[in-house]
């Protein structure tokens, strides 16, 4: 069984940082991750992914240049860096993990995600 447990979610002021981490387990292929967030009446969107490999990240345009994607394939976690927060940034964020994939493969659409975790809520004041 896949779990996705998502950490280190919180309020902080406007320019602040959090990191958010993801701890998976029962993941038994290359996967690649993403993050994705939903705000409070919005759609979930894209936030970042990545590619099993490391080697190929991806950013929406609302967070590129302010939050870095990453994972530990020894610890099976990623974790999604984010500087500079602005409360447009407030929203529950979601862990994603594709079941299996190439090693360069990267997906920015929910739809090509598996499994999700229960998701962290990061506010942000202004």
């Amino acid at each position: 069984q896949v779990q996705l447990v998502e950490s280190g979610g919180g309020l902080v002021q406007a320019g602040g940082s959090l990191r958010l981490s993801c701890a998976a387990s029962g993941l038994t292929s290359r996967n690649a991750m993403g993050w994705f967030r939903q705000a409070p009446g919005k759609e979930r969107e894209f936030v970042a992914a990545i590619s099993w490999s490391g080697r190929i990240t991806s950013y929406s345009d609302a967070v590129k240049g302010r939050f870095t994607i990453d994972r530990d394939n020894a610890r099976n976690t990623e974790s999604l860096q984010m500087n500079s927060l602005k409360p447009e940034d407030t929203a529950v964020y979601y862990c994603a993990a594709r079941a299996s994939s190439t090693d360069n493969s990267y997906f920015t659409t929910s739809f090509y995600y598996n499994y999700w975790g229960q998701g962290t809520q990061v506010t942000v004041s202004s």
